[in-house]
């Protein structure tokens, strides 16, 4: 598919990226087409189909999010001074509020053991599970919130990753926000999962990263982010963080978010950093909101170096963005081909940065004005 006002010969570069000269037009014609594209941080591939989105659809629509909260529900588990399920008190806190989930997946208190019995394999699990609101208003999202506001949220993920990495060796920072991505409630919250073992995603992670850096001495998201910066994914970059649909980008308007300077952890932002990851994040978060003029479902999540006091010069801090809407009811399933073969996404990355693009730029303070 060609990108708006590109063709396929001398403005192939333009449209898909810093490829070589000799390598555009030939570019162009794969990318054009049904093509599989590599996910260098996950060491996997993917199948692209554009065009795929104008097929019928007669299967499952999402009913609209509700956009008339109240500042405060009573009946809410996670509003300020309101009980829980397991029957505890929330203060009422006026800012953030972390609190241990009263239906946690892991525990500090499991027990060592382990299951060896051939092909049959178990071992304890030892960690715990934080809930952390964002704010004590029921109806206030981060896409919302005040630079002020959710420069605390940064701050809140940056001090407890730091207290659960003196503990866990794998701290898991997210966010699942809407019903259509699971949340259970709509009150504005994340959660923190931390653990003793390196999980799944972390794991390959690891392996591309440090593979990279043993070949070419550099840091495999920051030479990304080199490559990138600029580009026809690019969708509000500044000088500290790259925003980006990746070009490996699986779900519909999936994002990557990376620090341009070598960071391995949420606490090792500076102040700088954070101010303006936080000036990224809102513009990213409203942006999806302005795709389909509605709150925007997603599962994001921060992806950061490993506590086990192993050094690890390869790793940079990130945040991935999964949001399964392909229009404004109807949402990416991963299933069929997906799930026994590989992943497989019906508009190309480049078509998904150009219409979040646009919404992020609407979605500006400054659009409103002259020349804005």
């Amino acid at each position: 598919m060609r990108a708006s006002g590109t063709n396929e010969g001398g403005d192939a570069r333009a449209a898909y990226g810093h490829l070589a000269v000799s390598e555009a037009p030939s570019a162009a014609v794969v990318l054009s087409q049904p093509h599989r594209r590599y996910n260098a941080l996950l060491d996997e591939w993917l199948l692209v189909s554009a065009e795929r989105t104008s097929r019928p659809w007669l299967g499952r629509q999402e009913a609209p999010p509700s956009v008339d909260l109240p500042a405060y529900d009573p009946s809410c588990y996670l509003c300020p001074g309101n009980v829980r399920a397991n029957g505890k008190w929330n203060p009422k806190y006026e800012s953030t509020f972390v609190f241990t989930n009263d239906f946690a997946a892991l525990r500090p208190d499991a027990p060592d053991a382990a299951v060896e019995d051939r092909l049959l394999r178990a071992k304890s699990e030892r960690g715990t599970c934080e809930v952390i609101c964002f704010s004590p208003r029921h109806d206030l999202s981060l896409s919302r919130m005040s630079a002020a506001q959710a420069r605390t949220v940064v701050d809140l993920w940056a001090s407890e990753t730091a207290s659960l990495g003196q503990q866990y060796e794998w701290v898991q920072v997210f966010e699942n926000r809407g019903a259509a991505m699971g949340a259970s409630n709509p009150h504005p919250h994340g959660q923190i999962w931390a653990g003793d073992a390196l999980p799944r995603e972390a794991v390959k992670e690891d392996a591309t990263q440090r593979r990279h850096f043993e070949a070419t001495g550099h840091r495999l998201l920051m030479d990304y982010a080199e490559q990138e910066v600029g580009g026809p994914r690019d969708v509000g970059s500044d000088d500290d963080w790259l925003v980006v649909v990746p070009f490996w980008a699986a779900w519909p308007f999936e994002t990557l978010i990376v620090p341009r300077r070598p960071v391995s952890r949420l606490p090792d932002l500076d102040d700088r950093a954070r101010n303006s990851l936080t000036d990224r994040l809102l513009g990213l978060l409203r942006g999806y909101d302005g795709v389909f003029e509605a709150p925007f479902p997603y599962s994001m999540g921060w992806h950061q170096a490993p506590f086990d006091g192993i050094e690890r010069p390869y790793w940079q801090l990130h945040a991935h963005f999964y949001p399964p809407l392909l229009r404004a009811t109807v949402r990416k399933f991963m299933v069929g081909y997906e799930l026994l073969s590989e992943p497989q996404r019906d508009i190309t990355a480049e078509d998904a940065a150009e219409r979040l693009r646009s919404a992020i730029n609407a979605a500006s303070p400054s659009a409103a004005q002259p020349g804005g």
